[in-house]
């Protein structure tokens, strides 16, 4: 009986396993939103690491959490440091191209929880008098990744994250400007 219990226990775990190794080594997260404002108004918000960050829902998720900003202020070149709780982990992020007012694309790296090398995008699509904002991130997944996201589904955690951001985004470009 126990011999028939450590087969079938084996078997499972042999399945679990190959099936994590057939899912695709590379991820995409995507996630939009109309927001009533110009391009030419929403792209210095992104374009600015440290204006950036004032909507950014990884930068709330710890009020405590330590950064260092270098290069230039915004564009190219513009890199925040971070380290923060376990939710937010230890990273750098930096803008690598920016195309005024319709994309910005940055390099993630991810040392802590665990390691990750992406590439986030930013899109910004007139509507209008609207604009139609997409947060997108792409990665390689390694097996453990794989392996986990057969009990985690990572584009909706993920993407409520980018969700959260988007909307705390819109919050702050269709306030009325100061006069």
């Amino acid at each position: 009986m126990f011999k028939i219990l450590a087969l079938l226990i084996g078997v499972a775990i042999a399945a679990l396993l190959l099936y994590a190794a057939s899912r695709p080594d590379r991820f995409h997260v995507e996630r939009s939103a109309t927001i009533q404002a110009s391009a030419e108004r929403l792209h210095p918000l992104i374009n600015d690491l440290q204006r950036f960050n004032t909507w950014n829902p990884y930068a709330r998720k710890d009020p405590a959490m330590q950064g260092r900003y270098s290069g230039p202020t915004a564009g190219p070149g513009a890199v925040y440091e971070f380290q923060g709780n376990k939710e937010v982990g230890k990273g750098r992020i930096g803008i690598t191209a920016s195309s005024a007012p319709s994309s910005v694309t940055m390099q993630l790296d991810m040392f802590e929880p665990f390691e990750g090398h992406n590439v986030v995008t930013f899109s910004l699509v007139p509507e209008g008098e609207a604009t139609r904002v997409t947060w997108a991130m792409d990665g390689p997944s390694p097996f453990v990744a794989r392996l986990i996201g057969v009990f985690m589904n990572m584009d909706q955690m993920i993407g409520r994250d980018f969700e959260a951001g988007l909307s705390y985004l819109q919050s702050l470009a269709e306030k009325p400007a100061a006069s």
